[in-house]
């Protein structure tokens, strides 16, 4: 019997499901997930009150939304890697090692957009 993808409505309820189990496995399996989650009832008000615009809000608050998104690709790897093996390869510890340099990077680039903001509205 050939495998047919669902489409439509099934499609869109299917992928919510997948989504919901990435986002509980992540909540259960990694700290730094968490803790980036948690940050967010100190962010998005934070984020709300330094922005002045509509745009500076969104900036802050999706800059910072970028964390959590790069900690679940990070952690995909990570998973990935660990299935095909616990023994020491040059090339997996790459993969990780590059994945935890983009959460790195993305942590940096938060900094400087809230940053900039911040000079913005308070030395501008």
């Amino acid at each position: 019997m050939k495998n047919r993808k669902q489409t439509g409505i099934r499609r869109l309820i299917n992928a919510f499901k997948y989504s919901s189990a990435g986002f509980k496995a992540a909540w259960q399996n990694e700290e730094a997930f968490r803790q980036e989650t948690v940050l967010l009832i100190f962010v998005i008000p934070a984020g709300l009150l330094l922005g002045t615009t509509g745009l500076e809000r969104a900036l802050l608050i999706g800059a910072y939304l970028l964390i959590p998104l790069v900690e679940l690709i990070n952690s995909a790897i990570e998973s990935i890697v660990d299935r095909t093996g616990r023994e020491h390869n040059v090339l997996s510890g790459r993969a990780k090692d590059l994945g935890s340099a983009s959460v790195l990077l993305i942590i940096f680039i938060v900094i400087i957009v809230w940053g900039l903001v911040a000079y913005d509205r308070f030395f501008g």
